[in-house]
């Protein structure tokens, strides 16, 4: 077994375990953080829209050894950089072409552009292919992705409440809230163009996001089901185990995830000019990776903190915590502390088979029906008197 996959069952198991759910306001503190750079990069720089929001013209160069550079010094003598964007993508042909994008604000007609770029480019301004956007398909669209967005948080949320409870499905929606504004900021911040393909990475993101994260939900209900019929652990230690338990497969789960996306970005968009893949990978690669850590440092950590407001949760940690100071007292006496029911979680699965289950309150026999009991504590729990001899 590889070092990886051993530290994966000794998450599991529970031999290794990593605090996520008690440093829930370190996760805070780097999460805001982030969040407020995010803010501060869509208020202050905003987002760079592409020719699809904003409307314009592109033209499209076909000349053997033309390079990026030359057609945006070429650009740039035709308006500013800011209302220009050139890139190299591969034609249906398979040869390399270059598409220089000019919005609407520049005010260039079409004309004048043709007869500039082919004049200093050195190609026959006719052999420029011309394409025409208006502003209202990308209005258009906008309006559509919002729409899909807000059906989608919806469906979300009503599947996540019927499907767990309404605080699970708080976690997640916020989860995924964080992961598409940490997006937007960083492409606001970088100054990456929006395109009509980012916008199909946002909304990819959301489906990649949302999965993980109820991978991680799943796990946690198991963890705390029954956890009223002991005193061994709280729900965020039970959360927290869940969490780890499911650590390694979430881990898995984004990397197989980004190594599709990356080959995307860095072979097809990069070297190949693929403009349309790269603006979706850039995206999905973005999102994908702040998924990962929502799901594993906001989501649990957050419903966690929720459920643990819950009085049957407050009583618990109240039993849990008087438990643990009268362990403290009998090691400290030297006293052996006799186990309870309910201390192996093994157990709860088991109750309710057979006629052998008990009440959480019950001596440990109904009927004729006994207590099943590891070998090694049968003999002490069946003890009247609670003592060893």
């Amino acid at each position: 077994m590889s070092r990886f996959g051993n530290l994966g069952h000794r998450l599991y198991v529970g031999d290794v375990s990593f605090d996520f759910v008690g440093r829930r306001k370190l996760w805070l503190a780097i999460s805001g953080v982030i969040l407020l750079l995010a803010i501060v990069g869509l208020s202050v720089r905003g987002l760079n829209l592409g020719i699809e929001f904003k409307g314009g013209e592109i033209y499209t160069i076909s000349k053997p050894g033309l390079t990026v550079s030359q057609a945006q010094d070429a650009s740039n003598k035709l308006t500013n950089s800011s209302n220009t964007i050139v890139q190299s993508q591969t034609s249906g042909t398979g040869g390399k072409e270059i598409t220089v994008q000019i919005n609407s604000n520049a005010n260039v007609s079409v004309t004048t552009a043709r007869s500039e770029l082919g004049q200093q480019l050195g190609v026959n301004s006719q052999d420029i292919n011309t394409q025409v956007i208006g502003a209202s398909w990308g209005k258009e669209i906008s309006q559509k992705a919002l729409e899909g967005l807000i059906v989608f948080l919806v469906l979300v949320t009503l599947y996540l409440a019927f499907a767990f409870e309404w605080r699970l499905a708080l976690g997640a929606l916020t989860a995924l809230l964080h992961d598409l504004v940490i997006t937007i900021g960083i492409y606001a911040l970088l100054g990456f163009t929006v395109s009509s393909g980012t916008v199909i990475g946002f909304l990819t993101i959301l489906g990649y996001s949302l999965y993980d994260t109820v991978v991680v939900f799943d796990g946690l209900k198991d963890a705390t089901k029954k956890l009223d019929v002991q005193s061994r652990e709280t729900y965020s230690e039970a959360a927290n185990r869940a969490l780890n338990g499911t650590l390694v497969r979430s881990v898995n789960t984004t990397v197989l995830a980004l190594l599709p996306v990356a080959g995307l970005l860095f072979i097809g968009g990069a070297m190949l000019g693929a403009g349309t893949l790269n603006d979706i990978s850039l995206a999905l690669f973005i999102g994908l990776s702040a998924g990962a850590y929502s799901s594993i440092c906001v989501a649990t950590p957050m419903v966690s903190w929720l459920k643990e407001k819950e009085p049957q949760n407050i009583a618990l940690t109240k039993k849990v915590n008087q438990r643990r100071a009268a362990e403290a007292k009998a090691v400290a006496e030297g006293r052996t502390v006799e186990p309870q029911p309910g201390d192996d979680p093994s157990e709860s699965e088991d109750e309710g088979d057979s006629g052998d289950a008990v009440g959480a309150n019950s001596g440990g026999v109904v009927g004729t029906g006994v207590r099943r009991q590891p070998v090694s504590r049968s003999r002490s729990d069946r003890r009247s008197t609670g003592k060893r001899s």
